[in-house]
């Protein structure tokens, strides 16, 4: 910003914005506050869009109360809160302290002259479905005409999971019966809501008719309207059901995604190993790349969303078949461990993994140390970094960042701004890196 200034380029109120969104995107809603204030300071403008990324940017960190300091500061100025204002607002204080107390915040609202839309509303609604209280949300979902508002097809379906979560079927057909009636189109959402909820429910038959009727209807099909179909008849051990599957989606040429392979797994859960790795072998052989990469690809997928323990029995499958696993398969298991919390286990891997001849490779270290950093084990981090050392592996700027930042997540800033300032001095952190975590966690302005 200041070369800007010095440049002679004026900056106008999207490029302040832009910075104070990036800033808070980044964590770092002290800066973006404090941006706000100078380009204040220096005559520059401002606007409702500028004071609604920090009122964000302070609700994503669980600061409410001074979000609502900077919608009084807002006011003061002159500028006008807008829908958007509101809704941030009302989502946040209903994932902070509750839906009642969001409820409380949007009649203040009202009663102080806001205007807010439907989408508050339905943030509402979900609040209250995601809290159980079902039969509130009915309420207030009937009570939205009163209140000067149409229930949309969000508002629709934010009740329609909720009724086929608890199984209140009949209340789900009469609602989807409703929408009929006053000419409310059902959306892709509203089909994937019933899919998923059937095959939950084990009424397969029914997710595949309204499959069938989402697809008669025009609506695009994805590998998402099929996923918890597979994922049931996986549970059940239903394997050519799943291939006429796999082959359907093929045949449209839809994209496979993580949550197809993730449902694959399940076959796991039923001591189907080999019939899993059949079926992936498969899929494998009908990519256009290496079916090596295919493998690393469903490993990674499969750990990054908590099947590192199918993903280990996968792998086994696809090494008796001639897989070798790279540092990239092993970092993504040792990630998965982690986010599990196997932390052990994580580090045992090393052992077996030089039992066996391999090397473990930085990017190794980096994903043991970054799960170990996350846990707040960082006394055992620091072991790690010290034992890849001594090994003769050395250090990357990553596995530097992820110390950096693990000590300034502890709240350790002097320590955390003494390593980075040594790091930077001794070459290993370049000068953006060092300026993005000076920035990021209000650490000492570094020089040199």
């Amino acid at each position: 910003m200041e070369i800007m200034v010095s440049s002679g380029i004026i900056p106008d109120a999207a490029s302040y914005t832009f910075l104070v969104n990036y800033l808070c995107r980044r964590g770092n809603v002290g800066y973006a506050m404090q941006l706000v204030e100078k380009m204040e300071a220096n005559g520059f403008p401002t606007n409702t869009v500028t004071y609604n990324t920090l009122v964000k940017g302070l609700c994503m960190y669980g600061k409410l109360n001074q979000s609502m300091q900077i919608l009084d500061r807002l006011i003061k100025k002159g500028l006008v809160p807008n829908v958007v204002t509101y809704s941030i607002l009302i989502e946040a204080a209903y994932k902070e302290r509750g839906v009642d107390e969001a409820m409380k915040l949007l009649d203040d609202i009202i009663a102080k002259g806001g205007k807010p839309n439907l989408v508050s509303y339905n943030v509402l609604l979900t609040g209250l479905c995601k809290e159980g209280r079902t039969e509130d949300a009915i309420k207030l979902f009937k009570e939205l005409p009163e209140k000067g508002f149409k229930p949309c097809v969000v508002s629709h379906n934010i009740l329609l999971r909720s009724l086929c979560y608890e199984g209140r079927w009949d209340e789900a057909y009469e609602l989807m019966a409703g929408m009929d009636r006053d000419g409310q189109a059902p959306s892709v959402v509203t089909y994937n809501v019933l899919i998923t909820s059937l095959s939950i429910d084990g009424r397969i038959e029914q997710a595949f008719k309204v499959l069938d009727e989402m697809t008669k209807s025009g609506f695009k099909v994805s590998a998402n309207s099929y996923n918890p179909i597979i994922a049931r008849l996986c549970k059940e051990g239903r394997v050519d059901l799943v291939v006429q599957c796999l082959d359907q989606m093929i045949n449209r040429r839809f994209h496979l995604n993580g949550g197809t392979y993730n449902a694959i797994a399940l076959l796991c859960e039923r001591g189907m190993v080999k019939e899993a790795f059949l079926i992936l072998e498969r899929l494998g052989k009908k990519q256009n790349y290496p079916i090596s990469d295919f493998y690393k690809n469903v490993i990674t997928l499969l750990c990054r969303k908590g099947n590192t323990y199918p993903a280990f029995q996968i792998l086994y499958e696809m090494t008796v078949h001639g897989f070798t696993p790279d540092s990239y398969t092993y970092s993504s298991l040792i990630r998965g461990m982690c986010r599990e919390g196997m932390l052990d286990e994580a580090l045992q891997i090393f052992g077996i993994l030089e039992e066996h001849g391999y090397v473990p490779h930085v990017d190794n270290y980096n994903a043991l140390i970054l799960g170990l950093c996350k846990s707040q084990r960082i006394d055992m981090s620091i072991e790690i970094f010290q034992m890849m050392v001594n090994k003769g592996c050395m250090p990357n700027e990553m596995t530097y960042n992820i110390l950096v930042e693990a000590l300034a997540f502890e709240e350790e800033m002097e320590l955390a701004a003494t390593l980075l300032n040594e790091l930077y001095l001794k070459g290993v952190l370049s000068q953006s890196t060092v300026e993005r975590l000076s920035m990021q966690y209000d650490l000492k302005q570094l020089t040199g």
